[in-house]
């Protein structure tokens, strides 16, 4: 009991993709992975400020595609690309591959992304801002933008209390048990001064209830208008629902009161 998967890793091949693609063999993949991992890592550390979300690293033979979702696309191209040339640059020393190829995809709403929810709260809690403030600015936002649901768990030394503690605020839903459910999770880090202060955000995006192309650069670009349609379509059916459930009541209200009234009548008859 209390085993928690990550919500991420338990959609993986139903309606999420890998962030790695590539093939490895038995003798390379230990390789290939550490080399993923260094290059996430590197990637991370060099762009502190450039609102990432994910990383997706790709290989075919001899290059390697490295695909940075971000909300600040401007941080990372820089001026007239000058960025990109040189963090292009860096990657080839840091693999030593001569063809590196990096793509740059802007989130249109990161305010429902999780990654970039729990790290700008992650950043406000280290400018000393109050976290359950932060905390209730993000559910409010994430909500307006159409979310179903968002939960944020947060523990440590918060307020810079001696005892750590851990709190959580959520609103809407978030049932992580329906793997159709689109739910988006992260898990950051905020380095105060009074130590290191955790930050879960599951963010519930709706039901994926059509077969979703699992290519995890397609997130930003057209399956998100499709999620879009899909819940619309969806709140449409709830709202049907809600009225034939609705008549119901008012049918069943009626009768039971046309029921009582004949009793009561025949009652008064044999009186």
């Amino acid at each position: 009991m209390g085993q928690k998967t990550n919500p991420i890793g338990a959609r993986l091949g139903i309606i999420r993709g890998w962030e790695s693609n590539w093939y490895g063999n038995k003798k390379d993949f230990s390789t290939k992975l550490i080399e993923d991992n260094k290059i996430r890592t590197y990637l991370n550390a060099r762009i502190n400020k450039g609102g990432i979300s994910k990383i997706v690293i790709e290989r075919t033979l001899n290059k390697l595609i490295v695909t940075i979702h971000t909300s600040k696309p401007g941080i990372i191209i820089g001026k007239g690309g000058n960025e990109v040339d040189r963090i292009k640059e860096e990657l080839k020393k840091l693999t030593g591959k001569e063809d590196v190829q990096i793509n740059i995809l802007e989130i249109r709403r990161p305010e429902l992304d999780a990654m970039i929810v729990g790290d700008t709260i992650a950043r406000q809690i280290e400018n000393r801002i109050n976290y359950k403030r932060a905390i209730k600015m993000a559910i409010a936002s994430a909500l307006r933008m159409g979310a179903e649901g968002i939960k944020i768990k947060i523990s440590g030394r918060l307020g810079g209390a001696e005892i750590a503690r851990t709190e959580e605020i959520k609103q809407g839903r978030t049932p992580l048990h329906t793997l159709r459910m689109d739910i988006d999770y992260a898990n950051v880090f905020a380095l105060t001064v009074y130590g290191k202060i955790g930050i879960k955000v599951w963010i519930c995006k709706g039901e994926v209830l059509g077969k979703r192309d699992l290519n995890p650069n397609l997130v930003g670009g057209k399956s998100d208008v499709n999620d879009r349609r899909d819940r619309r379509e969806g709140e449409g059916g709830h709202g049907g629902h809600g009225g034939h459930r609705g008549e119901r009541r008012g049918g069943g209200d009626r009768r039971g009161g046309g029921d009582r009234g004949d009793r009561r009548g025949g009652g008064g008859g044999q009186h």
